[in-house]
């Protein structure tokens, strides 16, 4: 088990978002969380990398309680982040996006960027353009590689389908399967594009109000959808992203 959450409470100021969230994700699967705008899937993921405080529950990362580790903590520990928009530095070359991720990796600049290059080629003939000339697609390749050169064990993907070309996105795709399969990485994806969704994750999750309401295989989801909305009673529902 890679990570477990526990009554997951968060929000912005006074304004609640998060309101009870239960997961617990196994090790180098690929968990799909979808929902309707404002539902949550974002705050989730920004609590989980430490952008937002946890105002109650607990989150454990590979057996270590990180519920009040700060951002940068939970990134040396392992944990990634790829958020909606990408994040991604528009006046910086690709090479040097590239090493904002590496920085004080054991393995040095260079094996960092060969390692990263041999899963994102694309890049490679990219690395002296400007982060901000590159097509959508190219931005979105290049913040997932610019995560991977930290090395992480998890890793959190906001919508990363948002604004690119359907060619982009099998490649895409594609690319996750490859990463999750050879370097076992597990993932946590949102995102609106069902199509994707469904085909990449092992499992999926519906969020609604701040809370988990269902819990679906891709084959299930083909076949008819999520089932009627799970209880949230007492004990918490404890959702497992495995088949």
């Amino acid at each position: 088990m890679i990570l477990e959450v526990s009554d997951l409470h968060a929000g912005y100021g006074r304004i609640p978002v998060l309101m009870g969230t239960d997961l617990v994700v196994e090790e180098a699967r690929i968990l799909g969380i979808l929902g309707h705008n404002g539902m949550g899937k974002t705050t989730l993921l920004r609590a989980l990398m430490g952008q937002l405080p946890a105002k109650q529950g607990k989150i454990v990362f590979l057996g270590t309680d990180i519920t009040r580790q700060p951002a940068h903590e939970r990134a040396q520990a392992g944990l990634g982040y790829v958020p909606q928009g990408r994040g991604i530095f528009p006046m910086m070359s690709v090479r040097d996006n590239l090493r904002i991720g590496f920085k004080g990796s054991a393995s040095g600049e260079s094996g960092v960027l060969a390692r990263v290059l041999a899963d994102f080629p694309r890049l490679e003939p990219l690395l002296d353009r400007m982060g901000g000339a590159l097509s959508g697609g190219e931005q979105q390749l290049l913040a997932l590689a610019r995560c991977l050169c930290g090395d992480p064990y998890l890793i959190l993907l906001d919508e990363p389908t948002e604004g690119i070309q359907p060619s982009i996105i099998e490649e895409m795709a594609e690319t996750l399967r490859v990463l999750n399969r050879k370097h076992r990485i597990t993932m946590i994806v949102v995102e609106q594009n069902l199509e994707f969704l469904t085909s990449l994750s092992d499992s999926m999750l519906q969020m609604q109000k701040g809370r988990i309401i269902g819990a679906v295989t891709p084959g299930q989801f083909a076949a008819g959808g999520f089932a009627s909305p799970l209880p949230l009673d007492d004990p918490p529902l404890r959702l497992v992203a495995s088949t």
